[in-house]
């Protein structure tokens, strides 16, 4: 990993998750940020509902139908997922962890790293 801020590994991120995203499922979310918490990755996206997907989160079946898809996209493309986290960090993704909103079309990715990235970026 180069001598690189923390805001700036955030921001690029944010991008390959967007481009991932968009790439993979077809679209990306509306709002995209990084937080870089010791040890995690957490990325949290607004918007990332289908006009079809907020048509079926208007019922119980739907919202269900939903969530095991975007968990599903999301299992399936897990080592893409971590060798993406990988080559910007260096480190290697322990666990990856999401969950949708089908109320307000969030979804948060969590990346556990082998290490506290936080440290190592401050002590570079």
């Amino acid at each position: 990993m180069s001598k690189k801020t923390k805001g700036q590994i955030e921001a690029e991120i944010s991008e390959l998750i967007m481009k991932f995203e968009k790439e993979y499922i077809g679209r990306g979310p509306q709002n995209i940020k990084t937080y870089i918490i010791e040890d995690n990755i957490l990325i949290k996206e607004k918007g990332v509902l289908t006009l079809a997907e907020q048509q079926l989160a208007k019922e119980e079946t739907g919202v269900k139908l939903i969530k095991e898809l975007r968990v599903k996209l999301i299992e399936n493309s897990r080592e893409i997922l971590s060798t993406l986290i990988k080559d910007i960090t260096s480190l290697d993704v322990l666990a990856v962890h999401s969950d949708i909103s089908t109320e307000n079309g969030e979804r948060i990715i969590v990346f556990s790293l082998e290490e506290n990235l936080e440290r190592k970026i401050m002590s570079k």
